[in-house]
């Protein structure tokens, strides 16, 4: 994880598919659980999607609240 990470997963917006333009953080948990089985892209946006499925996972949403603008 990069020191920045986090802030990233509040500013990033999904770049394509179903969810493009949404936000990585307001990713719902299923379409995370979904790249999960499927194979995260092996890219800056795949390890940004691994961390936000790992924080939902394990329900620590909560840790981006503050980031929010």
């Amino acid at each position: 994880m990069q020191p920045n990470d986090l802030q990233r997963l509040v500013t990033i917006r999904m770049p394509f598919g179903k969810y493009q333009g949404r936000l990585i953080a307001d990713l719902p948990g299923q379409y995370l659980n979904w790249f999960a089985r499927k194979g995260f892209p092996k890219n800056d946006l795949g390890r940004l999607l691994e961390l936000m499925h790992e924080i939902d996972h394990n329900g620590l949403s909560d840790l981006l609240t503050p980031l929010r603008n």
